[in-house]
């Protein structure tokens, strides 16, 4: 018979209906070679990395005729399969009653653009109730509003090695594959690819690469003078993130597990927002990320994502969008950009320890 691997059977949910894993159950019972099975979903619109994935976790066990332990095993799994899957419906319904109310709420659809909130209203409107806005006070109080261009990069920091995400364009994964594309120049060399190389997406300096957090770039930090409104200055370079590059790069879509304000130094970045009240439409799959390509969605791949509303929004120099975590954001540079994603809150942050809860469904 089958041994079926529950554990991740949440992410792959809205991805892969419950009759499919019966489908591959059952054919594999049939000694039916993987590679077949895989070919067979394909033709049927699956992602070729979620049916991979679908039908290795799925594996066939030796069942003598007449075991009848082993059958009440099966069928008690099978059982489970059954009532996690009326759950998960539950669920779904959950977030469609969710996303109806707010569609009824007044500013809808659009991102408001805000100065001079206090700690309060921030945290009452914004934070605690998950709701992204703009805030057009906070980057030019900071000398780097001033400062930061790829000239002033190359002058003060350009004989530094950095890390730079390289040939990104040979790897429709290149974000999920960070690692495959790490390549160190000297930041004075970066910055002249970025200023002559013209529009692409082939390089960019990503939070990844840490490159913020060496000891030489702590000059970049005496140029953001945060606002104790909304920060704590305690919590040090860890909660930073520093994004260098040309018109053109990309950052697909994906949800973060910590609220983060995008600060927008220099350059204009296209921001596309989608509520995590619509996250079953999604076809999320490893975690944080979907195969949907936003700027060419395939729906008959993924016919779900047509009835998916998607916020857009430009983000100027001198603008700190809010990012609730939860919330999908696909990224596009529209110039030559730099930018810091800073993450140290007053308020708590951060919900990756929620991925170590065993959630019974």
């Amino acid at each position: 018979m089958l041994k079926l691997g529950i554990k991740n059977m949440l992410d792959r949910a809205p991805l892969l209906p419950n009759n499919w894993q019966e489908w591959i159950a059952k054919h594999k019972s049939r000694k039916i070679a993987d590679g077949e099975i895989v070919n067979a979903m394909i033709q049927q619109g699956i992602d070729i990395r979620i049916a991979t994935a679908a039908v290795k976790e799925i594996i066939p066990t030796e069942n003598n005729n007449g075991d009848r332990a082993a059958e009440a095993k099966i069928a008690q799994l099978e059982a489970k399969i059954a009532q996690q899957a009326e759950q998960l419906k539950t669920l779904k319904l959950q977030l469609d009653i969710y996303y109806d109310l707010e569609q009824i709420e007044p500013n809808f659809g659009k991102i408001e653009r805000r100065s001079g909130l206090s700690r309060q209203e921030f945290l009452e409107n914004y934070y605690a109730k998950n709701r992204p806005v703009i805030l057009t006070d906070i980057v030019p109080q900071w000398p780097a509003h001033s400062r930061w261009t790829p000239d002033y990069l190359k002058e003060k920091y350009g004989h530094l090695d950095v890390s730079v995400q390289y040939d990104r364009d040979s790897n429709p994964l290149y974000e999920i594959e960070k690692e495959k594309h790490q390549k160190t120049m000297k930041l004075g060399e970066y910055a002249d690819l970025v200023v002559n190389g013209g529009k692409t997406n082939q390089y960019y300096m990503v939070p990844f690469n840490a490159n913020i957090l060496k000891d030489e770039f702590q000059g970049l930090f005496e140029d953001v003078q945060l606002s104790d409104d909304y920060f704590d200055r305690s919590l040090g370079r860890e909660r930073f993130s520093f994004w260098f590059g040309p018109e053109g790069t990309i950052t697909p879509l994906h949800f973060d597990l910590m609220n983060s304000f995008l600060c927008q130094v220099y350059g204009r970045k296209r921001m596309r927002l989608i509520s995590p009240n619509q996250k079953h439409l999604m076809y999320n799959y490893m975690s944080f990320h979907t195969p949907i390509d936003l700027d060419r969605p395939d729906f008959t791949k993924y016919p779900l994502f047509k009835n998916v509303n998607v916020i857009d929004v430009v983000i100027h120099p001198g603008e700190a969008m809010f990012v609730p975590a939860g919330w999908w954001h696909h990224v596009t540079a529209l110039d030559i950009t730099i930018s810091l994603s800073v993450m140290n809150f007053i308020f708590p942050n951060g919900y990756d320890h929620l991925l170590s809860k065993n959630y019974e469904i």
